[in-house]
């Protein structure tokens, strides 16, 4: 019999904080009711999803959840759906909702994955259609196409970033920095930047100090990391040094090389 996979062990299971949480009796009530509801009818969760964060507030419960957002998670476990189904409502919620909707469904995606881990193994062995396209994979590249911040952050979380192909991560990251979102907020780097993220990193640095413009600090160490790399953004900082001097000495500096190579000192 097939098991469920385990949670992403940076990601807490939200329902065990509701319980023990700030919640008020009227609260607790109400997300009891709400579901029940979702339980014994699944198309109730599509007015309940946007109500949580009235009825519950946004108290946050740990470092991952607030109350709104644990809520929403919460009623996402409790349908009773399946593979396309599933993957339907999901969606469908996400694309009706706000960001604070749209967070709570990329948040809660591990919970949905692992309740239906056992589905999708059973429909590879039998040849079941379990949906077509991979609700997350789906989610996670409407996501990093729209511009605000908060859903984009929580998609490159722990989960998405470990879900997103290489070719969409390296996007995702350069996203960011055109976003202007800390790169210590993108889940992975540590274990999935390469060599090709690096060259792409080159080619925004450079178009940063040819116009001027600072490059963004977190991206020097992304690029000291592949020397051969790194002295290729040296020598076209040099060549814009005439034309930029204060960009092309910063970026000089960053990467921790002589304003000319040694040869010509």
């Amino acid at each position: 019999m097939p098991h469920a996979r385990p949670l992403p062990p940076t990601l807490t299971d939200p329902r065990p904080l509701l319980r023990s949480g700030p919640l008020s009796p009227s609260a607790h009530a109400w997300l009891g009711d709400a579901l029940a509801r979702v339980a014994a009818r699944p198309t109730a969760i599509r007015a309940l999803f946007p109500a949580a964060r009235r009825h519950c507030g946004q108290a946050r419960l740990d470092a991952h959840w607030t109350a709104d957002e644990a809520a929403r998670a919460a009623l996402l476990t409790a349908l009773p759906l399946r593979g396309r189904a599933l993957a339907d409502e999901v969606k469908g919620l996400y694309r009706h909702g706000d960001p604070a909707e749209q967070r709570a469904v990329l948040r809660a995606l591990p919970l949905l994955d692992a309740a239906d881990a056992a589905d999708a193994a059973d429909a590879v062995d039998t040849g079941a259609d379990t949906g077509g396209e991979d609700l997350v994979l789906v989610l996670l590249r409407e996501a990093l196409r729209g511009n605000d911040t908060t859903v984009i952050e929580s998609a490159l979380g722990p989960y998405g970033a470990a879900r997103l192909p290489a070719a969409e991560y390296r996007q995702a990251v350069l996203k960011c920095l055109f976003c202007e979102i800390p790169l210590d907020h993108v889940a992975g780097l540590d274990v999935r930047a390469d060599h090709e993220l690096a060259r792409m990193l080159v080619d925004f640095a450079h178009e940063r100090i040819a116009a001027g413009r600072d490059v963004p600090p977190d991206v020097w160490p992304l690029v000291r990391a592949f020397p051969a790399v790194a002295t290729t953004l040296a020598t076209r900082a040099r060549d814009l040094a005439p034309t930029r001097p204060e960009a092309a000495a910063r970026a000089l500096a960053a990467l921790a090389v002589p304003e000319k190579p040694k040869e010509e000192a």
